[in-house]
């Protein structure tokens, strides 16, 4: 059986379902370039960013304004295949295999303590936090290195309206069944996720701070952002159809029609640290 997560997803990835590259790319969202001026003004030093479990770049390129060149790296070279390309930005294949030295010299050119900024993206919860965080303090720049993660807080994440958010709501609860167990710290915004970095006033472990991500869709997009969720190829496999056709309807009647455009506010969290 096709799996929607790569079984053997330890750190450096968010391990999506490589035939789902495309539409992960064209559906999830972008973050908002705050995010990375308010990061970038904590690190002294701009040399180099690595983005971990990099997927197409969406986090990536929104590093480019600030530091000299960016890494991304990822598990799956279908997502890289459509990444996001630019002079400035080095994306690293970097499979399960790989050991903690040759990840030194692919990111920090085998140069610890030499990375200035390290961004994961909704995609942290999925690592094997301990052996990530070794190797985030192998190649963070001491002192003036920076760590920040962040995610959606869950698939029930938009404000819309009672209508729409309550037909969310119950899409929500039908998906926690088949959520892999390690979604929870996602479900959970990041508050229960193990942090063990020194505060720089952007959240700390246990007490993330709370972000939105503002966008303009029609119910389409809203549909694709919905489908590429893991979680509907893992129920799917399971012979749940959770976007089934009267799921997709009860959605659209809330949203309003098919092309209405809406302004929607996606909730995310996020924690900051350093060494």
């Amino acid at each position: 059986m096709a799996r929607p997560f790569d079984k053997q997803a330890e750190i450096y990835v968010e391990a999506r379902p490589t035939y789902q590259a495309e539409i992960y790319v064209e559906a999830r969202p972008t973050y908002p370039k705050e995010w990375y001026s308010k990061l970038a003004a904590l690190t002294p030093q701009h040399s180099l960013a690595w983005d971990v479990g990099t997927g197409s770049g969406q986090a990536t390129v929104g590093l480019l304004e600030h530091y000299d060149q960016v890494v991304g790296s990822d598990i799956s070279e279908a997502q890289l295949n459509h990444a996001i390309q630019h002079p400035r930005v080095r994306y690293v294949h970097t499979p399960t295999s790989i050991s903690d030295d040759e990840m030194v010299d692919l990111i920090g050119g085998g140069h610890e303590n030499s990375v200035d900024l390290i961004t994961v993206a909704t995609a942290v919860h999925w690592f094997d936090l301990p052996r990530f965080y070794s190797l985030v303090k192998r190649l963070l720049r001491k002192p003036g290195g920076i760590i920040a993660v962040w995610s959606y807080s869950s698939m029930d994440n938009m404000v819309i309206s009672p209508d729409f958010d309550l037909a969310m709501k119950r899409l929500h609860e039908n998906c926690i069944p088949f959520w892999d167990p390690r979604a929870k710290y996602a479900f959970e915004g990041y508050r229960t996720l193990p942090f063990p970095f020194e505060s720089v006033g952007l959240g700390r472990e246990g007490e993330p701070i709370t972000l939105e991500i503002p966008r303009e869709l029609s119910f389409q997009g809203v549909e694709r952002m919905l489908r590429s969720y893991s979680v509907v190829t893992t129920a799917k496999d399971q012979g749940v159809d959770l976007l089934s056709e009267d799921v997709i309807k009860e959605l659209q009647r809330a949203w309003g029609g098919h092309d209405l455009i809406r302004s929607v506010t996606i909730k995310a969290c996020m924690l900051v640290g350093k060494l």
